[in-house]
């Protein structure tokens, strides 16, 4: 695929930026790296009299040159990290008050449905989850006290596309936001802020640290008033990542683009050998020409991604025994690290989904594709799925 992220205004291009936004030199060392400040206090030279730094939840060097570079890869004025994703995600729906209603998918993550479901909904905010790639059905779900839509695309674990630039528009006619998650696609793959989306989320512990070594959540904005909303929640709730965590996303983030290049390459081999197996009842992955998101993930999206997700004509007794059955492919939670990974969302990542209308097919599979060679990745499946007498 080809894409014009890089080019979008002036300036450095994505790596460019992943390497250097809010990484100068240390002034005081040289140091190339971003120094890990631990402190947890900062001395003032007279009361409210400081270097722009009095407390470590409320503001520390390390997390302000993180915020810096994720904010300038999302294309934000106001980018706010998090202790993990659903703080970033809680963060952002703070917003809503007892009588507001929200949207989200059909197949949202299992995490953000238990969080609207079990937190939200428990202090008078409805939400409707709704097929947000259908227009219509967008259209028969708003209601007048709809006050925020909440978009996954690539969503998870379907991996269905939305339209972000349409979604968006339906949002602010109606003066409602739109809020993206964007932990599959990440920057590199899509940008939904110049898209029309007035929030982007991530679960930083996914691709943005991309080693499985560190748990984090980040928003970016150039929403002036979200932006001051979420700076202070971010310092009244204190759900903040530590100096060192701040440290592992930044060096993650070097990495990002040549990550996502081979871990997509991967995917899409994976994805249309799976399409080809007796075993497989059906695979979803947007760079496949029959997925009926390929043509909208083709111009909103720099790359396809580097998730899977497929069922078996087996039913969940053949997931069981594929997931538990590889070597290669790691049976756990979690995605977009170096290590390719397999799970079932129905017991495991979506399982607060049991019984709902998000609840997922207990057959289906979720592949996290990593860097290892993918001839190594398609042997690993193909035992696993010859193991399972599929």
């Amino acid at each position: 695929m080809s894409s014009s992220i890089d080019q979008a205004g002036e300036g450095p291009g994505f790596s460019t930026r992943a390497i250097h936004a809010g990484q100068d030199p240390d002034p005081l060392t040289g140091a190339v790296v971003t120094p890990i400040h631990l402190a947890s206090t900062f001395a003032q030279e007279a009361v409210g009299k400081h270097k722009g730094f009095d407390y470590g939840r409320t503001r520390n060097p390390t997390r302000v040159s993180l915020e810096t570079t994720i904010a300038s890869l999302e294309g934000a004025s106001h980018g706010y990290a998090f202790s993990s994703g659903m703080a970033a995600a809680d963060a952002v729906l703070r917003l809503l008050r007892p009588g507001d209603h929200l949207l989200i998918p059909d197949d949202a993550y299992g995490g953000t449905y238990r969080l609207v479901s079990s937190i939200y909904a428990g202090s008078g905010v409805t939400f409707s989850a709704v097929e947000l790639q259908s227009p219509d059905a967008l259209a028969a779900a708003w209601r007048d006290e709809t006050r925020l839509v909440w978009l996954e695309t690539p969503s998870n674990p379907k991996l269905n596309i939305i339209d972000i630039e349409a979604v968006a528009a339906v949002a602010h006619a109606h003066r409602a936001r739109c809020i993206v998650d964007n932990t599959f696609a990440t920057p590199y793959l899509q940008q939904p802020l110049g898209l029309g989306a007035d929030a982007v989320v991530h679960s930083s512990t996914k691709y943005l640290g991309g080693h499985s070594d560190v748990v984090g959540g980040f928003v970016a904005t150039n929403d002036e008033e979200l932006g001051t909303h979420l700076g202070f929640v971010q310092n009244s709730a204190g759900a903040v990542p530590s100096p060192f965590d701040c440290y592992l996303v930044q060096r993650g983030l070097k990495t990002l683009a040549v990550r996502l290049d081979r871990q997509c390459a991967n995917a899409d081999l994976i994805a249309a050998h799976l399409l080809s197996h007796r075993a497989v009842r059906e695979v979803y992955y947007p760079g496949l020409a029959h997925h009926p998101g390929h043509g909208l993930a083709e111009r909103q999206m720099r790359d396809f991604g580097a998730m899977v997700s497929f069922t078996l004509r087996g039913g969940e007794a053949a997931a069981l025994e594929v997931a538990a059955g590889t070597r290669l492919f790691t049976l756990a939670e979690s995605l977009g690290a170096v290590e390719s990974l397999i799970e079932l969302p129905a017991r495991m990542t979506h399982a607060s989904t049991a019984g709902s209308e998000l609840e997922v097919d207990p057959s289906l599979i979720r592949l996290s594709v990593g860097l290892e060679n993918v001839g190594d990745l398609l042997e690993d499946l193909d035992r696993a799925l010859a193991l399972a007498g599929s």
